[in-house]
């Protein structure tokens, strides 16, 4: 998966040509993550380029953000944990280090992670498995692709806070 939009992914995702957006949010762009060396790893981006922070943000918008991110968060974990064997949990972050505009990041975690990884966070992996080839995005995502974008569906307007039939709520 190779573009331009990689050097405007906000700008892209508002034209409707990035390739990784799975839905329109509220207050942004759910879209599944460049690598999957954690399957299911997906980005709330803003939908304002010029947004770099979530305190830049009006109250209502930072709230929206904010919503946005646990539905997507959500989604990726039930995805995750019908498709992906031995799904554990999910890690949202807002780091804003290296990406100029504001952005959230869904990890899905694995109880196959390296037993010195699982519990700490993502960005100890290593190196490499940010950019080798059978990390990238590509065809062989499209079901779990498909799953987080129909559990978004399924989640628009559920504000009643109950799991679904047959899960738990907490831990």
């Amino acid at each position: 998966m190779s573009g331009a939009w990689r050097s405007d992914r906000v700008g892209s995702a508002l034209r409707g040509e990035n390739p990784t957006v799975l839905r329109r949010l509220e207050a942004g762009f759910a879209v599944i993550g460049d690598v999957q060396f954690l399957p299911g790893y997906s980005v709330l981006l803003t939908d304002d380029p010029a947004v770099q922070r979530l305190s830049e943000l009006p109250r209502g918008r930072r709230l929206a953000f904010l919503a946005d991110m646990d539905r997507l968060g959500e989604a990726v974990e039930r995805a995750c944990r019908r498709l992906e064997p031995g799904f554990r949990r999910v890690n949202l972050e807002i780091l804003g280090n290296t990406d100029p505009f504001l952005h959230a990041h869904v990890w899905p975690r694995y109880d196959w992670e390296p037993a010195d990884l699982v519990r700490r966070p993502v960005w100890l992996h290593p190196r490499r498995m940010w950019h080798e080839e059978r990390y990238a995005l590509g065809e062989r995502h499209d079901v779990l692709r498909a799953a987080v974008g129909a559990e978004l569906d399924l989640l628009r307007g559920d504000d009643t806070g109950a799991a679904p039939p047959g899960e738990r709520m907490g831990p």
